[in-house]
């Protein structure tokens, strides 16, 4: 059974930094592209990072650019995401997700976390 659970949320001040883990189970991580979600209150949910199998393609959203990195701990089938220099409006419910597939997953993903909460605030 595929099970993603995601930790590592929490209160942060501006130009702080968190570290995002996204621990799978059910399946082998390194043979699936992962991404990573975050949903704003009052705003639609948007993707933040993505890495295919084996890192061959990663993708970050223009707003995360040089501040967020997306990683795999193939041992501990687990995929994080470091957030450094964050910002008042990177505050958000953060997800991973998966389709089990070798692409970059979509906002209709077939398998979420639960999500953890990321608050960036003086």
């Amino acid at each position: 059974q595929v099970h993603l659970v995601e930790s590592g949320g929490g209160l942060v001040q501006p130009g702080g930094s968190l570290r995002l883990s996204c621990a799978a189970s059910g399946f082998t991580l390194d043979h699936y592209a992962i991404g990573w979600f975050r949903q704003a209150p009052g705003k639609e949910r948007e993707g933040v990072s993505c890495s295919t199998s084996s890192d061959s393609y990663i993708w970050y959203h223009d707003s995360v650019k040089g501040r967020f990195t997306i990683s795999r701990d193939n041992a501990a089938n687990t995929v994080y995401l470091q957030m450094n220099r964050l910002k008042p409006e990177d505050t958000a419910i953060y997800y991973c997700a998966t389709d089990l597939s070798l692409y970059c997953p979509s906002g209709d993903s077939a398998f979420w976390g639960q999500g953890t909460q990321v608050t960036v605030s003086s």
